[in-house]
């Protein structure tokens, strides 16, 4: 084989491995749609809006980083439809879920465990879900797009201080485009306890929250990723990162600080694994500290010294 064919073949190779490596989209998203509740109606939609769903989050591009195949961000969206409101307009549930890799072991740390009860839609079979992120053309896609966004936020606030902030951009942008939808949800005034889009990604970028960002940096860089190499001082630096919590509650000890109470809903089961394998004295802190933070799962919590 001549030098300029061999030139030429490793020059294809080369290029069809960086198309590979380009085109992979940033999430590995599972979809489940459940309509047990919903009677009577065509039950073929629901698959087909399933596969749409799916569609639409693994084949998006959402940012201009690339991404690996191996580097997707693993994630689930589970929406659970519970009202038929017309025949193309839905009522329901929808939760997310996403993980994150820990270094060095063989297991993912939760980032987002939450659901979402003001979702409601138009969905007509077929139709293609395009994101636009300077309107609001639908609301399926732009719940869709503003969770997308939000679960790449999570993922890279956790790898460098704020890095996330971009992400939380869009969601924000895809907030004020959806100020004049009539669905719930998008609004100051909607929902409960101000437990809505609106609220969390007002929280995510209020600096009176930063330090519930600086604590998902710190906590997995500097804790986390070091479990498996030095247990003792990983478990040492969280706790100190989860003061940092404490700093933000003490200071706006209020119902309605949404971020702060999904952090602490992804992150609970974690740290009870975690600290019952700690030290006497360093249970004692966290389960003080965690008790105050979060106290509607101060029960949960004393089991770390169980």
């Amino acid at each position: 084989m001549s030098l300029v064919k061999k030139i030429i073949i490793i020059a294809t190779a080369f290029l069809l491995m960086s198309r590979v490596q380009i085109s992979a989209q940033e999430l590995n998203c599972t979809v489940q749609i459940s309509s047990q509740r919903i009677q009577g109606s065509n039950r073929q939609v629901f698959q087909t809006m399933q596969r749409t769903i799916y569609e639409f989050m693994n084949n998006t591009v959402w940012t201009n980083h690339v991404y690996s195949y191996s580097e997707r961000i693993d994630c689930n969206i589970m929406i659970n439809l519970t009202e038929q409101l017309s025949a193309d307009e839905f009522r329901g549930t929808l939760q997310v879920i996403s993980r994150r890799p820990v270094f060095n072991a063989t297991y993912n740390s939760t980032m987002l465990n939450f659901v979402d009860n003001n979702i409601q839609f138009q969905y007509v079979e077929y139709q293609p879900l395009e994101f636009d992120p300077t309107m609001h053309r639908s609301n399926l896609t732009a719940i869709l797009s503003y969770y997308a966004y939000l679960i790449l936020g999570f993922d890279y606030d956790s790898f460098s201080p704020r890095g996330g902030t971009e992400m939380f951009e869009v969601c924000e942008r895809i907030v004020n485009n959806a100020q004049n939808a009539p669905e719930p949800g998008w609004k100051p005034y909607d929902g409960s306890r101000n437990r809505n889009r609106y609220w969390l990604v007002n929280n995510i970028l209020n600096r009176e929250y930063s330090n519930v960002r600086d604590f998902i940096y710190r906590y997995h860089l500097e804790g986390l990723d070091r479990l498996e190499s030095s247990v003792t001082e990983a478990r040492t630096g969280m706790v100190e990162t989860l003061r940092l919590l404490q700093d933000v509650y003490r200071r706006r000890p209020d119902p309605f600080m949404y971020y702060l109470t999904i952090v602490m809903e992804a992150k609970k089961d974690e740290l009870i694994n975690i600290f019952r394998e700690a030290f006497p004295e360093e249970k004692s802190r966290v389960v003080e500290i965690l008790a105050e933070i979060d106290p509607a799962n101060k029960s949960d919590y004393e089991k770390i010294q169980q």
